[in-house]
């Protein structure tokens, strides 16, 4: 599907615009009035042929004859929806490069990558396009964007959003998110899209900060967990916060981790061992459920892929089923362990992303460090199922900076409660 020229004055981010509007029902409650979206093209919209990032794709695909629950669901609240926006090709990326469709520009650092793969979706909301947008999030394309566009970005537990009408990519790991650039707007699109019932605050049991998580960062770590811990105790009190090795938590409480051990995580001595194995399952698994899921297409039709995606398709398909299974069971340990870890109602804070976004076209192999670095941080969540919210914090050197909070399966509400926690 084409862009059209309108699309470049929109930072890039849309691949198509048009009005959607609302659908309310007689007993719907309108939380999202008045509030306009976009949604990434992964989402099916009845009419409209869901392009997958990728112009082969469209080619061969038919317009969707119906639409994604999860848009429904907005529009049923209220919301109007302005379009489909700039993805990476087949979800694969978190830096927001499309080489078929342009890169959208980050409206925080033009020179910089906006993230990926929900790139568009980013964007239109940091650039003030749409109140909010939809997205989804397998390996980290909801919070990796969030944060390299300085907004807020929301991945909900597995399994509680609906991904039907949405393209799978790797459905164990695959989640419908969203962003918006007020945590108010925030809090309301997951009100509806989780459905919460009226607001029943619960009281943070305590915050938990992976303190070898925040040593990660390319800049100095204190510039993120002064703003936790001072608004922390200036809600709740000192005692509600604790420190942890997150890295040492894991390789003691999920077994099945080593199958993994082997697989580079050695020659990362500036990385956290324990997670670059969970990273490397989350990877196996994403990948061997994407040649399930696409593999027949990728042969038969031999789309032209990007640099980057071309590569990391082709060693899908390479996939094999060894280690499948602890994959499966370690997304199970991982569930437990942290839930252990954190009791009720704790919260485990960390970093979104390593740090600010890297700059556009920078050569893949100076990004390998980095990259390992955001998808040890990123893997917590995706592998645990766990639900969890990137905040932006400011700027570091004039770049955007975040921070994540994580909460227990099921909880989502809790975070959205707790966005204050971390408020500058």
């Amino acid at each position: 599907m084409a862009k059209s020229i309108e699309v470049c004055a929109d930072n890039g981010a849309f691949m198509e615009k048009f009005s959607l509007l609302p659908q309310p029902s007689s007993h719907a409650q309108l939380h999202l009035n008045g509030l306009t979206f976009a949604v990434k093209d992964i989402f099916d919209v009845e009419g409209h042929v869901t392009g997958f990032g990728n112009p082969d794709w469209a080619r061969t695909h038919s317009v969707a004859t119906s639409t994604a629950p999860a848009v429904l669901s907005v529009l049923k609240a209220g919301a109007t929806c302005i379009g489909k926006t700039v993805m990476d090709e087949m979800a694969y990326s978190i830096n927001g490069e499309n080489i078929h469709y342009g890169t959208p520009t980050n409206p925080c650092a033009p020179d910089r990558v906006p993230g990926g793969s929900s790139s568009g979706s980013a964007v239109a909301v940091a650039a003030m396009l749409a109140d909010f947008s939809l997205g989804t999030d397998t390996r980290g394309s909801v919070r990796v964007p969030a944060s390299y566009c300085g907004i807020f970005g929301f991945r909900p537990s597995h399994g509680t959003v609906s991904t039907s009408g949405v393209i799978p990519m790797a459905q164990s790991l695959d989640t419908v998110g969203w962003f918006a650039r007020d945590p108010v707007i925030l809090k309301k699109v997951g009100k509806v899209l989780l459905q919460l019932k009226d607001d029943n605050p619960a009281t943070l049991g305590q915050l938990i900060i992976a303190e070898d998580c925040f040593k990660l960062l390319n800049f100095p770590s204190h510039r993120l967990t002064d703003i936790l811990i001072g608004s922390v105790e200036k809600i709740y009190g000192s005692h509600k916060i604790q420190y942890t090795n997150l890295g040492n938590f894991v390789e003691t409480k999920v077994p099945s981790l080593k199958h993994f051990t082997d697989n580079g995580t050695k020659t990362q001595d500036d990385n956290i061992p324990s997670l670059v194995a969970l990273s490397s399952a989350t990877s196996l698994l994403q990948r061997y459920e994407l040649k399930n899921n696409h593999g027949e297409w990728v042969r038969s039709v031999k789309p032209s892929l990007g640099p980057g995606i071309s590569e990391r398709v082709s060693e899908a398909l390479r996939t094999t089923d060894d280690n499948i299974d602890a994959c499966y069971s370690l997304n199970s340990e991982m569930r437990a362990a942290l839930s252990d870890l954190l009791g009720d109602f704790g919260i485990l804070a960390m970093p979104t992303v390593p740090g600010p976004p890297p700059k556009l076209q920078t050569e893949p192999t100076a990004l390998e460090s980095f990259r390992a670095k955001a998808f040890s941080l990123t893997s917590v969540a995706g592998a645990s199922g766990f639900c969890q919210v990137s905040i932006p914090l400011g700027m570091q050197d004039g770049l955007p900076i975040s921070v994540s909070l994580l909460a227990k399966h099921g909880y989502d509400g809790l975070g959205s409660h707790k966005l204050t926690i971390a408020r500058p």
